[in-house]
């Protein structure tokens, strides 16, 4: 008999497109996904127009569903004037605030229910340099933007997860190191990092190792083929970084973030499942 599978697996709600919210969360809970993380943008133009019962409303749509909120990701793509590293003061501090109203956000999506809800912070576009600023210059003012909110995502009790990305996506953080930098630099439990597989490609050593090297700051993995397609599609070796988050005894999320919609929304669910879970098999030695 096979074990069951050990990781929790959850998927981004943003590649069912249009499709009704409380119907992604009903299939992603029949494909035996037990998570959903959503992209603000998706649920309103403007997210923070999301009203105190309509936020009621989606957890609800959850809770029927029986399926849990893990958090955000994709933060900043609306409204489109937000850029947290920009020179312009007064429109940094403006994307800041748009930050904390996002912490808000996913707090109340999360209720009760759902403990320690993450903000995966990638938006390359949003904090890449601009306005004549330097890729250090803009660092710096994305790492003291970041540090301002953290006490507000504390006391919401929401971890915000430093995003790194590679130099075809962003000039911000790069890699998971540059991203444990910044994380040990604020010095909040509510800001830590995460591993992205699809994220992964100026990294230089095996991305088990990096996963074991950074494990403590570690509270999220994305899981995708380093081409964006879902897992299966391609070669990546999920199994080496399935072996290292059993041996770390990892207990948060697995989630699929594809960017290639082209195969459906949940055509990309149901073969993510079963390719994700005959590789856990693989890397744990369970056999019939």
């Amino acid at each position: 008999m096979l074990m069951s599978q050990r990781f929790r697996y959850a998927m981004c709600n943003e590649a069912f497109e249009r499709k009704p919210f409380a119907e992604v969360c009903q299939i992603l809970r029949s494909l035996g996904y037990d998570g959903i993380e959503v992209a603000p943008f998706t649920l309103a133009a403007d997210p923070l127009d999301i009203s105190a019962a309509q936020r009621d409303e989606y957890r609800r749509m959850m809770a029927d569903a029986g399926i849990g909120f893990v958090g955000l990701h994709w933060l900043l793509v609306t409204p489109k004037q937000i850029h947290v590293s920009t020179p312009d003061r007064a429109l940094r501090e403006q994307s800041w605030q748009h930050v904390r109203n996002l912490i808000d956000l996913c707090a109340d999506l999360a209720g009760s229910e759902s403990k320690s809800p993450i903000m995966v912070f990638g938006s390359p576009k949003q904090r890449s340099a601009t306005g004549g600023l330097t890729p250090a210059e803009a660092t710096s003012n994305f790492v003291d933007g970041l540090a301002s909110v953290a006490p507000h995502a504390e006391a919401r009790g929401v971890t915000i997860l430093m995003e790194a990305l590679p130099h075809s996506q962003s000039d911000v953080v790069h890699t998971l190191a540059e991203a444990v930098d910044v994380v040990r630099q604020i010095g909040s439990p509510a800001v830590q990092t995460m591993f992205d597989s699809h994220n992964a490609e100026d990294e230089t050593e095996p991305h088990a190792d990096l996963i074991a090297k950074y494990f403590d700051v570690i509270r999220h993995v994305h899981v995708n083929e380093m081409d964006g397609r879902h897992p299966g599609t391609g070669n990546y070796d999920f199994v080496s970084i399935f072996k290292a988050l059993q041996k770390l005894r990892y207990t948060g999320w697995v989630s699929l973030e594809a960017f290639d919609f082209s195969f459906g929304g949940e055509r990309i669910a149901a073969e993510t499942m079963n390719y994700l879970k005959a590789q856990e098999e693989i890397a744990l030695g369970v056999s019939a």
